[in-house]
């Protein structure tokens, strides 16, 4: 059974091949779109602008598309980000570290956060949703409790991640593609993505094949962790600042980016190249909107139209290619 799931998914590689084609197309539809009713869309500035916002969601939504492929869920990455962030600052401030061991201690409050939640939903079996809703409030007081209610001012000390640039990119942007490019050939040229996408389609036949996937699913929180805290530090150097507010609402931007690209949210499909072009669609969306005039309530209104959307011709898609087979 494990093995014919295997090279199923092997299979349907060449419709991912198209699903990338069909995520360009839409987004430079959207380019095009905006560029002519905006007159100022079609400037670096602009590009530069978008390039800017979108490697931290970039890489929790790298995170977000493994768990979803195991037909999980984390609703807590945002706060983990905050909490991630202000232990950053604290630690650079008032403990006067430098930035590289700063850094780690980051990293070490994401991973520790993705591991608890692993280890509950596994010890326990319980939902993700619930346990990950729960770590959003615990990670959210740690946030506040941490920075006493207030923003802890970093300055130039952490602004030099942000300031630095390669070929005309900055780093972060360079980091975010990187971290999607490693996350694809994970995904798809390993043992360990294919028996991600096995333990989604049917994780009984997974454990029946000899394969505990308890481990493997702990793997996938304590790697969304791990990115959530990386997306910490390259968030709170953007703003050289470490706030317990941060990252509201970043949990539903992350899952609506990995949906636009295609990632079930029953788990067993998904690709993390299509959930870049779901973040580059929601940020070209939002930026074009802006630039034309279009109120708050309006840019929500479409971007949530534009999710919908993407969930029903992505349903009938699906529907399409098991008819097919």
């Amino acid at each position: 059974m494990l093995k014919k799931i295997m090279k199923k998914s092997i299979a349907d590689l060449p419709a991912f091949i198209t699903d990338y084609l069909g995520m360009a197309l839409a987004l430079a539809v959207l380019i095009i779109f905006f560029g002519i009713k905006a007159n100022n869309f079609f400037t670096l500035t602009t590009f530069r602008t978008i390039a800017n916002q979108v490697p931290d969601i970039t890489i929790v939504a790298v995170g977000m598309t493994f768990v979803l492929i195991v037909a999980g869920i984390d609703l807590s990455v945002g706060s983990v980000m905050a909490l991630a962030g202000a232990v950053l600052g604290l630690f650079m401030v008032k403990f006067n570290f430098p930035l590289p061991a700063a850094i780690v201690v980051c990293l070490a409050v994401g991973i520790l956060c993705g591991a608890a939640n692993g280890l509950v939903i596994i010890r326990w079996r319980l939902p993700a949703f619930i346990v990950t809703l729960g770590m959003l409030e615990i990670a959210r007081g740690g946030a506040y409790l941490v920075t006493e209610s207030r923003t802890i001012y970093i300055g130039g000390p952490v602004e030099v991640i942000t300031d630095a640039s390669i070929l005309g990119f900055s780093l972060p942007f360079i980091v975010a593609v990187a971290i999607v490019v490693a996350g694809q050939l994970v995904l798809s040229r390993t043992v360990f993505g294919r028996y991600l996408i096995a333990i989604g389609t049917n994780e009984e036949a997974v454990r029946l094949s000899g394969i505990d996937p308890r481990p493997l699913k702990l793997a996938v929180f304590v790697l969304c962790g791990f990115l959530t805290s990386i997306a910490a530090v390259i968030h709170t150097a953007r703003l050289s600042s470490a706030n317990p507010n941060a990252g509201y609402g970043l949990e539903l931007q992350a899952i609506a980016a990995v949906v636009i690209g295609g990632t079930s949210l029953m788990g067993g499909r998904g690709s993390v190249v299509s959930s870049f072009f779901g973040v580059l669609i929601i940020a070209v969306l939002g930026t074009g909107l802006a630039q034309i005039g279009a109120q708050e309530s309006t840019k929500r209104l479409i971007t949530g139209c534009v999710i919908v959307a993407a969930v029903i011709l992505d349903h009938y898609r699906h529907r399409i290619r098991k008819s097919q087979k």
